[in-house]
């Protein structure tokens, strides 16, 4: 899985809103949050949604995640 990028605090209290709002199914609604981002040619919304989709998958996994070196 690739790791998410999180630029700002933005990132993951947005996150945590989608998680609040829509539980289960956050991960979709920042999917269509970045689809509509796309089709309006928001290139820098449609990225930020993406990683949010990916942070939520990523809260959702239920084991450790990474490498430790």
């Amino acid at each position: 899985m690739q790791l998410p990028y999180l630029a700002d605090r933005k990132s993951i209290d947005d996150a945590a809103e989608l998680i609040s709002q829509f539980g289960a199914n956050a991960g979709y609604e920042a999917a269509a949050r970045a689809g509509r981002s796309l089709d309006q040619g928001n290139h820098i919304h449609f990225c930020h949604w993406r990683q949010i989709e990916r942070l939520i998958i990523l809260l959702a996994v239920d084991q450790t995640t990474g490498t430790v070196h």
